[in-house]
């Protein structure tokens, strides 16, 4: 795909730290790589105009301690969970910098939210979407929550009075669900396989479990359904879980979405917000096997949110 460089337009800011992927250890169970990968590829649109990459400050811990509760965030600060917590997050053996990169990570979803509500369009994190998080403990390589985070952030200070959370990962975001749930102004809305993880599922504001073997015809229909509810909302701002791990070829996915029903929801999600919703992109998973398709997915992904954003209304 190419793109002309032209200068009206307003670039994407899309926030990544080389830790992203540096802060896994080369022998976790965890395609590490899909990080660095995307990178290299949205290098050319990188100073284009339509995209610009910006490097994220370590949130704080106080932030943290918005959707979680202080015990357990003070014990992983400290290096003292115990080996049953940190098997339940996974990403074992942890390195010097899973610690930071946990921060990163989390402290490029907060700048993307207050960029968003600034400013307005569409900003995205190039990792995150740690929905498997709940307030005293992490799960499914997800230590805090940044969804849940940022949907607290912007009702409670960026000043957002309807906030919708929209989950397509193939992996239902139990932990967005519990700390969200009966939380004034926010729904959770979520697109997942029902017989894949978690297997004790919690109760989104709206689920659309698919069966396995799930292709394009019903995952969109769940896709369109979602949306028509979050229209109906009418949301201050889109916080969007954008994972790609419902695509035929993924390991862990188990539903059958070719790469064009993934681009099809893609411009669905990004026509919804018809150039005025903010919007923040969280990158969610993809385990495919080769991981080229997951990069291929996760950069038609953010290629469609950058052309999206280049066409927001500022005013």
């Amino acid at each position: 795909m190419s793109y002309s460089g032209d200068s009206t337009m307003r670039p994407m800011p899309v926030w990544y730290h080389e830790t992203y992927t540096e802060g896994i250890s080369r022998s976790a169970r965890f395609p590490r790589d899909r990080y660095r990968m995307l990178r290299e590829r949205l290098n050319d649109l990188h100073g284009t105009g339509l995209i610009c990459i910006e490097s994220p400050e370590p949130v704080v811990r106080d932030t943290l301690l918005i959707a979680h509760e202080q015990d357990y965030v003070d014990r992983f600060l400290s290096g003292s969970l115990d080996s049953k917590e940190v098997r339940r997050i996974g990403l074992e053996p942890w390195t010097d910098a899973f610690l930071p990169r946990t921060m990163m990570i989390i402290g490029g979803a907060v700048e993307a939210l207050a960029h968003v509500t600034r400013f307005g369009g569409i900003a995205a994190n190039m990792a995150g979407g740690t929905h498997h998080s709940h307030r005293s403990f992490g799960s499914g390589y997800c230590v805090f929550n940044d969804l849940a985070i940022c949907a607290l952030l912007a009702r409670d200070e960026h000043g957002c009075e309807r906030i919708a959370v929209l989950d397509l990962d193939v992996h239902q975001g139990d932990g967005t669900a519990t700390i969200l749930e009966g939380e004034e102004g926010i729904i959770t809305i979520s697109v997942h396989g029902e017989k894949n993880f978690p297997f004790r599922k919690a109760k989104s504001d709206h689920d659309f479990p698919l069966p396995n073997g799930t292709g394009d015809e019903g995952y969109l229909r769940a896709v369109k359904e979602s949306l028509s509810i979050i229209e109906d909302f009418s949301p201050d701002i889109l916080l969007f879980q954008a994972g790609v791990d419902a695509l035929e070829y993924d390991a862990l996915g188990n539903l059958d979405v070719s790469q064009d029903g993934m681009r099809i929801r893609n411009g669905m999600v990004f026509s919804f917000l018809d150039r005025r919703t903010p919007c923040v992109l969280f990158m969610g998973g993809g385990y495919s096997d080769p991981i080229e398709h997951t990069v291929d997915a996760f950069q038609d992904l953010f290629v469609a949110a950058a052309e999206s954003n280049a066409l927001y209304d500022p005013h």
